[in-house]
C-alpha cells in the first residue's frame, strides 16, 4: 500500500519553528522541493540543501546560519541588507534575544529534522572558515590570524579598495563624495592631527597596505617607519615605494608591535588595536607610549563595541577577524592614560564608516565576477556578509569608530590652541 507523497517541507518547517522565532515566520522560506511557506511580501530565503538545516541544528543561530550561506546551502535571492535588517528588526520587536524555547519545542524541531533527513553528523566547517592554533595572542597565533585575514590576496583587496589601499574607515565631507577623494582626507587629516613636517620622523603601527606611510612621506615630507606582521602586505608597499621612489622616506619592516623599537616625533595606528586582544592592550598602549618622543602626538583610529561579542559576533570570529576585541571607546581611553599618555582628543566618525564601506560595496558588486575568479564563490559570499553585516553595524550604532589623539608629558608639545583640522 502507498504511503502518498511526502508532505511538503517548507510548512513542516515553519510550524517546527515558530516557538524559536516568536510566531509566525519573518522570511518567505522556499525549500528544497521547491515547497513555500511564510508571508508572500517578506524577503526570501531559500534552502538549497537539508545540510542547511543540518548547520543550524549543531550550530544554532548566527554562526550555523554563515556557515549555510557562505557554502551556498542558504542563500538570500534579493537585497541581502534588507533581509538582515527585516530579521534583525523583527528579532527586536519580538524579543527573541531572551528566553529559550522549551524542551517540547526542541523535541519538535529535532524530530522534524530527523523525518526531513537532515540529522546526521555536524557538517565540516567551510573551507573559508578560521584555524588558528597557539596560545591566544602569542606572536605565532596573532602572525596566523592577521595573516589569515590580510595575506588572502592582495590583488583582492585592490579589487574592493580604492587605489590608495586604506582598509579603514575615511573621513567624508558628503555622502556624494568619492571614495578614494574620502580616504586622501582621512589621511591628511591623521597627518595634520599629528603635526607632520618635513624631516619628522613617524612610526606607523600596523600599517597595512601602506596608505598612510606613504602619505605621510609624500604629503607631509615625513621620514616613515612602518611595521606589519603580514608578509604579503610588506611586498605590496615595497613594490610601490620603489615606484614612487620614496627608498629614502619610507621603509618598511616585518615586526610585532610588541618587538618594535626607536623613539619618534610621532606615532599613529588605524584599525590595528583591535587586534591586540584585550589582555594585550596595556602592552600596546605601552608599545605607543615608548615610541614616541616626550612631548610628541600619539594618534590611534579603533572600532569600538559594546556588549555580548567584543570580537564581533560567531561570524565575524569565525570567518573574517579571528581573535579581535574591541571594547567601548571609554574603556580603552583608560587603557591608554593608564599607560602614561595624556587624551587631547576623541573624534567619533561612525556615520562615516557606513560611507566607507557603501563605496567598498560598490566595488565588490562591480568586480564581483573578478572576485569570484581568483578567489572562489565562497570566499566572496564570505565578503558579501561580512561587508553588509558590518555596514549594517555602523549604521545602527552596534559598533563605533574614533581617532584618539594623545600626547606623551615630559616635554613642551606643539598642539594648537584652536583645532585647525
Amino acid at each position: 500500500m502507498s504511503s502518498g507523497p511526502a508532505a511538503p517541507v517548507a510548512p513542516r518547517l515553519e510550524e517546527a519553528l515558530r516557538p524559536f522565532v516568536g510566531g509566525d515566520l519573518p522570511v518567505r522560506l522556499k525549500a528544497w522541493d521547491d515547497s513555500t511557506a511564510g508571508p508572500v511580501d517578506a524577503p526570501l530565503v531559500v534552502l538549497n540543501s537539508p545540510d542547511a538545516v543540518r548547520r543550524l541544528v549543531w550550530r544554532p543561530g548566527e554562526l550555523g546560519a554563515a556557515q549555510a550561506y557562505v557554502t551556498g546551502e542558504l542563500d538570500v535571492p534579493g537585497d541581502l541588507d534588507h533581509a538582515l535588517t527585516h530579521a534583525f528588526a523583527v528579532a527586536r520587536e519580538r524579543g527573541l534575544s531572551s528566553g529559550r524555547p522549551s524542551l517540547t519545542a526542541l523535541r519538535t524541531a529535532l524530530r522534524t529534522a530527523l523525518d526531513l533527513g537532515a540529522l546526521g553528523l555536524p557538517p565540516a566547517a567551510p573551507r573559508s572558515q578560521a584555524k588558528v592554533r597557539g596560545r591566544l595572542h602569542s606572536q605565532l597565533r596573532d602572525r596566523e590570524a592577521i595573516s589569515f585575514h590580510y595575506d588572502l590576496s592582495n590583488e583582492f583587496y585592490e579589487l574592493i579598495l580604492e587605489p590608495q589601499m586604506a582598509y579603514s574607515c575615511g573621513y567624508h565631507s558628503s555622502p556624494e563624495q568619492p571614495l578614494e577623494e574620502a580616504q586622501f582626507a582621512k589621511l591628511s587629516l591623521v597627518c595634520r592631527k599629528l603635526g607632520l613636517e618635513p624631516g619628522m620622523t613617524f612610526l606607523d603601527i600596523g600599517c597595512g597596505w601602506g596608505s598612510l606611510s606613504l602619505h605621510a612621506a609624500e604629503h607631509f615630507g615625513a621620514q616613515v617607519t612602518g611595521i606589519t606582521i603580514a608578509a604579503e602586505q610588506k611586498r605590496f608597499i615595497d613594490a610601490r615605494i620603489r615606484e614612487r621612489g620614496l627608498e629614502d622616506r619610507v621603509t618598511i619592516k616585518l615586526c610585532d608591535y610588541r618587538d618594535s623599537v626607536g623613539e619618534y616625533d610621532a606615532v599613529g595606528s588605524l584599525e590595528m588595536g583591535e587586534h591586540v586582544g584585550q589582555g594585550n592592550y596595556p602592552t600596546y598602549a605601552s608599545v605607543l607610549k615608548r615610541s614616541v618622543k616626550p612631548g610628541g602626538r600619539v594618534l590611534v583610529q579603533q572600532m569600538s563595541r559594546a556588549g555580548k561579542w567584543p570580537g564581533g559576533g560567531p561570524f565575524i570570529e569565525n570567518f573574517i577577524a579571528p581573535d579581535m576585541h574591541m571594547r567601548p571607546v571609554g574603556e580603552t581611553v583608560g587603557f591608554l592614560e593608564a599607560a602614561g599618555l595624556e587624551v587631547r582628543d576623541v573624534h567619533g566618525l561612525r556615520e562615516h564608516y557606513v560611507l566607507t564601506v557603501a563605496g567598498w560595496l560598490e566595488n565588490f558588486h562591480r568586480n564581483r565576477d573578478r572576485l569570484v575568479a581568483l578567489m572562489g564563490e565562497e570566499v566572496v559570499r564570505v565578503w558579501e556578509l561580512y561587508l553588509v553585516g558590518g555596514s549594517m553595524a555602523f549604521r545602527d550604532g552596534r559598533m563605533g569608530v574614533d581617532q584618539i589623539l594623545m600626547v606623551r608629558p615630559g616635554g613642551q608639545h606643539t598642539l594648537p590652541w584652536v583645532r585647525d583640522w
